[in-house]
C-alpha cells in the first residue's frame, strides 16, 4: 500500500454536470480504493446541490457492487445554481465539516471543476476532479470518461441510419452531441464512411457541403451520411437539410437527431478500465497530498493536470484525422 502522507481519513465522491457511462466505474473505483487504504468514503447525491443539501451517504466496497457495468450515475447529478453563490458554498462546507470529510474527488467536467476550485479556495477542502464528459474536449487527458462508449453508440446508430439510407436512396443528416468539440463527429463520421463531416473547429461552406454532393453524384452514389457536430457553424441540421433539398430537389433528405442516447448505455471495456484506473488514482492523489488537479491519462499513463489548465486548455482535433476523412470520402 502506499503512504497516506496527507492524513487523510474520509474521502466524499460526487458526480456532477451532464452524465456520462463510465461514472458509475469511477464511483466504484474511488470506494473500493478508499476501502483498500483505509479510508472512509462518503457519497453525494445530487451533485453540489447534495453538498448544499445534506444528501450524504455512507458507502463501502458491498454498496458500489454491480455498478461497473451500469450506465448513468448512481449517486444522481445535477446543475447547481445556489453552489455558484458564496452562500450556496457556505452551507456545502457545513455540510463537509459535519461528515467529517477530509477531501473531495469530483467526477465531471469544466462546470464542475470551476466549482470544486473555488470551493478549495475559499473553504480549504482539497480535492480531484476526474473528467466525465462524452465530448472529450478536457486538456489534460486522452480520453475522457464516456467518450469511448458514446461514439460506439453513435456508430452503431448510423450503421441502421445507412441501411435504410441505402434502400431508399436517401440523403441522411445525422446530428450528434459536441456543442464546442467535433470529437464524436469526427471519428464516427470515419468510422461509418460519412460523405461530408461537420464540425465547430472547421471552417466549412454549404459550398463545400455542395461540392461533396457533386463528386458523389459523378461517382454513381445514390445514398450518403453526413454527420454534423450540433456546434457546427452553419447553421444547425435542418437548416442544412433545407438548403440541400432547394438545391438538389431530387434528393429525398432525412435529418436523424441522436440526440441524449449518445449519454447512455452501458459503458465499453475502454470506459470501464479508464475509469477504474482514475478513480485510484484521484485516491491515491489525495493519499500523497495532490490538490486542485485533475487525474487523466496520457499515452497509457497516469497524469495529474493542473486544474486551471484543464478549464483553460482543450483538446485540440488531429487533423491527420481529418485529412483521412478527406481522402476516404472520394
Amino acid at each position: 500500500m502506499s503512504k497516506n502522507t496527507n492524513k487523510i481519513k474520509k474521502i466524499g465522491v460526487l458526480t456532477s454536470g451532464g452524465d456520462s457511462p463510465g461514472m458509475n466505474a469511477a464511483i466504484r473505483s474511488v470506494v473500493r480504493a478508499s476501502n483498500y487504504y483505509g479510508i472512509e468514503c462518503s457519497g453525494i447525491r445530487m451533485g453540489y446541490d447534495g453538498l448544499i443539501n445534506d444528501m450524504v451517504v455512507d458507502l463501502g466496497p458491498r454498496s458500489v457492487r454491480n455498478l461497473i457495468n451500469r450506465g448513468g450515475t448512481e449517486l444522481k447529478s445535477a446543475r447547481s445554481e445556489e453552489f455558484r453563490t458564496v452562500e450556496g458554498r457556505s452551507k456545502a462546507a457545513e455540510t463537509v465539516k459535519k461528515h467529517n470529510i477530509d477531501a473531495l474527488v469530483v467526477i465531471g467536467g469544466d462546470g464542475s471543476f470551476t466549482g470544486g476550485t473555488i470551493f478549495q479556495k475559499e473553504q480549504g477542502i482539497p480535492f480531484i476532479g476526474i473528467p466525465g464528459t462524452i465530448d472529450n474536449d478536457i486538456f489534460g487527458t486522452d480520453f475522457t470518461l464516456g467518450y469511448d462508449t458514446a461514439l460506439n453508440t453513435v456508430v452503431d446508430a448510423i450503421d441502421k441510419i445507412r441501411d435504410t439510407a441505402t434502400s431508399h436512396n436517401r440523403v441522411f443528416f445525422v446530428e450528434v452531441m459536441g456543442r464546442d468539440a467535433g470529437f464524436i463527429a469526427l471519428n464516427s463520421g470515419i468510422a461509418t464512411g460519412a460523405l461530408d463531416i461537420l464540425i465547430p473547429e472547421q471552417k466549412d461552406s454549404i459550398e463545400d457541403l455542395f461540392s461533396s454532393f457533386e463528386n458523389a453524384k459523378q461517382k454513381g452514389k445514390t445514398s450518403s451520411i453526413v454527420v454534423v457536430a450540433e456546434g457546427e457553424k452553419l447553421g444547425g441540421v435542418y437548416d442544412l437539410a433545407k438548403f440541400t433539398k432547394m438545391k438538389y430537389p431530387e434528393f429525398d433528405v432525412k435529418v436523424t437527431v441522436l440526440g441524449h442516447i449518445q449519454r447512455g448505455g452501458s459503458p465499453t471495456v475502454a470506459d470501464r478500465v479508464l475509469a477504474s484506473r482514475l478513480g485510484v488514482a484521484a485516491v491515491e492523489g489525495l493519499m500523497a497530498g495532490k490538490s486542485n488537479v485533475m487525474a487523466g491519462m496520457q499515452s497509457s499513463k497516469i497524469v495529474f493536470t493542473p486544474i486551471e489548465e484543464a478549464i483553460k486548455k482543450h483538446n485540440e482535433i488531429d487533423k491527420d484525422l481529418i485529412k483521412v476523412a478527406d481522402i476516404l470520402s472520394t
